[in-house]
């Protein structure tokens, strides 16, 4: 059964392995894993990067950032 998504389209998110930050342009959900993320985002060397990202690999970007 699919849960709800976490993350809203348009919201500010970060990846947090790299702690590189972005927006959610994309969504998708499959029954037999988790929700995922197509995010825009600036890479850390400079690159704009549009990327799938797995619903626990992102956080929402505090409002203080």
């Amino acid at each position: 059964m699919a849960t709800a998504f976490k993350f809203s389209l348009f919201d500010k998110v970060t990846i947090d392995i790299s702690n590189e930050r972005g927006e959610v342009v994309g969504r998708a959900e499959y029954p037999a894993s988790e929700n995922s993320y197509l995010m825009r985002y600036k890479a850390t060397d400079g690159r704009a990067v549009e990327s799938w990202w797995n619903e626990s690999a992102l956080s929402r970007e505090s409002s203080d950032k």
